[in-house]
């Protein structure tokens, strides 16, 4: 069934506001079981996103577990990747009623636009989220602990030991012996930890208690949780941001700003640019900066070939006389 666009057009002010308001309140009440579920699944989900710092802060030797310094830090990131993947997964919901409200004013022609672009936009976002998370973080973190424990770390004297004293003998173990006893007492290389079991549970299985060990450093990195999803979600934005930008080349380019000659003559600052860019949004390191600096590079260059292969008048293709919006 068609829509009298015109109409739609003409409405009051009031009207609109009502029409944005219904559509809003649709979209936070789509959320709402998407948020549900999420929260059942929001450990699995948070550990799945500190994994990255556990592993770093093993591999410097470090005690590899986040901490809670408020009463509120674990529950306040529990509830913040819910609702962080709820807005995520919801997100095709939340730009249909952003379209159905702004689709009436746009004509045919214009709306192709939209088509063209919306996918491209999540599909960019998607792959800065994983690039994110599989190759920046990882290099970022790894670099951060070890730049952190190497600050004016110094090493211990060391001397013979005196006349009639030895060392007590701890074995080292890869992972915790399937049924000790009480007052065994062990290290688990793994978990950088000394344990001892000092009960048997009455299902039998064994209480052990445990005491984190790190090697020598001045500065013991220990991330709290709070902290670390905040930096998380300030680099997921930012990534998510940095990778639209083929989707900037070609709005520039549908617009008139900016062509195929614009593009190749200005390469040159667009590599600095990039550069820059990088430099703000990875800790500062060459190694994380080069592998951002190159995806920007490249989808620089993707926005270029993008706009040769769609330009404009392909992607709206022939425009009717009357194609949808009316006169107002």
């Amino acid at each position: 069934m068609e829509r009298n666009d015109s109409l739609v057009l003409n409405m009051p002010l009031g009207a609109h506001l009502e029409e944005l308001r219904a559509r809003v309140i649709r979209a936070v009440l789509g959320l709402v079981p998407i948020f549900v579920i999420s929260l059942l699944f929001g450990e699995r989900l948070l550990q799945f996103l500190i994994r990255p710092a556990l592993h770093a802060l093993r591999e410097a030797g470090q005690p590899d577990n986040l901490q809670g310094l408020g009463p509120l830090d674990t529950f306040g990131a529990y509830m913040k990747v819910s609702l962080i993947v709820a807005a995520v997964v919801g997100s095709p919901w939340l730009l249909y009623q952003l379209w159905k409200f702004v689709s009436p004013g746009l004509h045919m022609h214009e709306r192709r636009f939209v088509y063209f672009l919306l996918p491209l936009s999540a599909l960019l976002t998607m792959a800065g989220v994983v690039f994110l998370y599989l190759v920046i973080l990882p290099m970022m973190l790894n670099w951060l602990v070890t730049f952190g424990t190497g600050v004016g770390q110094s090493r211990p004297d060391t001397q013979p030991l005196p006349p009639g004293v030895t060392l007590a003998h701890v074995p080292v173990l890869a992972a915790d012996p399937t049924s000790p006893q009480v007052g065994d007492e062990w290290v688990n290389s793994t978990l950088h930890s000394r344990r001892v079991c000092i009960a048997i549970l009455p299902d039998g299985k064994p209480d052990v208690l445990s005491a984190t060990l790190h090697r020598d450093a001045t500065i013991i990195q220990q991330f709290s949780i709070a902290s670390y999803i905040g930096l998380l979600f300030t680099l997921t934005l930012a990534f998510a941001a940095a990778f639209q930008a083929p989707v900037v080349v070609l709005l520039l380019g549908w617009v008139g700003i900016i062509n195929q000659k614009f593009l190749k003559k200005y390469r040159r600052y667009a590599i600095f640019t990039c550069g820059v860019v990088a430099a703000l949004i990875t800790p500062g390191d060459p190694a994380s900066m080069i592998m951002m600096w190159i995806p920007l590079f490249l989808l620089y260059e993707l926005g270029g070939v993008l706009l040769r292969i769609f330009p404009a008048r392909r992607v709206a293709g022939p425009r009717p006389a009357d194609d949808g919006a009316g006169e107002g």
